[in-house]
């Protein structure tokens, strides 16, 4: 006889696309990626200068004494290493001005983890059974939010203004003149740059997004997964930018640690006390390893130095790459667009009129062992469901080998000049 989850369960075991996308990562992974083409997951590279430097930071914990016993053998405080948490904060102040103490920051398992309890502590039903909402001022934005409510669906979103450059570029903007807010908004969510299209939201879009936060008394969150000041792997001038209404999110994944599960926030005390709250409740502590390998070089400052002048020029360069590889198989063959590449680690593809489904071009593309993200997983909170935009899509990363991210390019503009054959355009 079956066991019966509970709303809940039901809700976080039922699959999802971040679920999807994981899985397909890891068995890509597992088997060694000589058959498959993984250019669907958020990982990272591995950088050779960079791998070694983990590799040497290991050698000295091991060689200093105690150190290895306290990281393994120690539970630290639910919001994290003391030490690392005052390098975090001594670092954005001393660099940004910033008016930050040890206080104001709190390590997470991931980042993923960190938004899963802000979402939900933020938003949600309240005690006057108001039900909250997440602000997505920009769509299509990060895949691993949307499953994540206890609840009825938090999210709320914008759609772009669309920008066409060329022939065969484009560029999402947040339309403001679109945008509804009243109190059932709880807090304004962006990434920067956004994940899944590169986009980097201006300084002076943060600017009006911030003051539409502080005018309706709510956070405004802001994701740097894979911004400046690390890991900077961002191509465009974006000024770094926190206040006491800002909640802003670090990650140690995409600089080279994915696999140490290491999130920073940012924020009022208040809320950096709820995330500790939340972690002990949850997990009783986060993992050590990665606070561990990377404070010296956030007191050193090092981690700055590495991330300009080694991750933003390797990743610029597989873009640029990539971008080449784009024109040489789709140019005067294809309808395509990409999004203009201002950060991060993919191309956000769009064949216009796509007579399939991306879900449709994702299986195909799966099938010929070329492994990619369908776009419509990425516009959640868009009531619009006969916007055909959402489903001519594809996001497609370049951090694997040239050799892997070239075939897969040739192999996603094959499938989808057959699609356009096949239905006679």
């Amino acid at each position: 006889m079956a066991w019966e989850f509970s709303e809940f369960g039901k809700h976080l075991c039922g699959g999802s696309g971040i679920g999807e996308l994981m899985d397909d990562l890891g068995h890509a992974l597992a088997a060694g990626g000589d058959q498959i083409r993984m250019l669907g997951g958020g990982q990272p590279a591995h950088i050779p200068v960079i791998d070694e430097l983990w590799r040497q930071r290991m050698g000295e914990i091991l060689a200093t004494e105690g150190q290895l016993e306290h990281v393994l053998g120690n539970y630290e405080p639910p919001a994290g290493n003391l030490s690392f948490r005052r390098a975090v904060a001594d670092l954005f102040r001393e660099k940004f001005g910033w008016d930050l103490g040890t206080e104001n920051v709190a390590i997470t398992m991931g980042g993923q983890t960190a938004f899963f309890f802000l979402f939900n502590a933020l938003a949600g039903r309240f005690h006057d059974d108001r039900q909250r909402k997440i602000l997505l001022p920009l769509v299509p934005e990060y895949i691993g939010y949307a499953n994540q409510s206890l609840g009825p669906d938090i999210f709320t979103a914008v759609k772009p203004r669309l920008e066409l450059i060329g022939d065969h570029e484009f560029k999402y903007h947040v339309d403001f003149d679109a945008m509804q807010v009243n109190e059932d908004i709880a807090a304004i969510c962006v990434s920067r740059p956004t994940n899944p299209t590169g986009n980097v939201l201006t300084d002076e879009e943060i600017s009006r997004l911030d003051t539409l936060a502080s005018d309706l008394s709510v956070p405004l969150m802001i994701d740097n997964a894979y911004g400046a000041p690390f890991p900077n792997a961002i191509f465009v001038d974006a000024e770094p930018v926190w206040n006491d209404g800002i909640i802003l999110t670090l990650s140690l994944s995409k600089i080279g640690l994915p696999g140490t599960r290491t999130g920073i926030v940012i924020a009022r005390e208040e809320i950096v006390r709820a995330l500790g709250s939340m972690t002990s409740i949850v997990g009783l502590a986060n993992a050590n390893i990665g606070q561990a390998i990377v404070k010296p070089l956030i007191e050193s400052g090092d981690i700055l130095r590495l991330s300009s002048e080694v991750v933003q020029p390797f990743y610029r360069e597989r873009s640029l790459r990539a971008l080449g590889w784009v024109k040489e198989f789709f140019e005067d063959r294809l309808p395509y667009r990409v999004h203009r590449s201002e950060g991060a680690f993919f191309l956000w593809l769009w064949f216009e009129d796509l007579p399939i489904t991306s879900r449709e071009l994702y299986e195909r593309l799966k099938s010929r062992g070329v492994l990619v993200v369908p776009g419509n997983y990425f516009f959640f909170g868009v009531d619009d469901q006969e916007w055909r935009h959402r489903d001519e899509c594809l996001r497609v990363s370049f951090t694997m080998s040239d050799e892997v991210v070239r075939e897969g390019f040739r192999v996603i503009a094959d499938e989808v000049s057959k699609a356009y054959q096949g239905a006679g355009a």
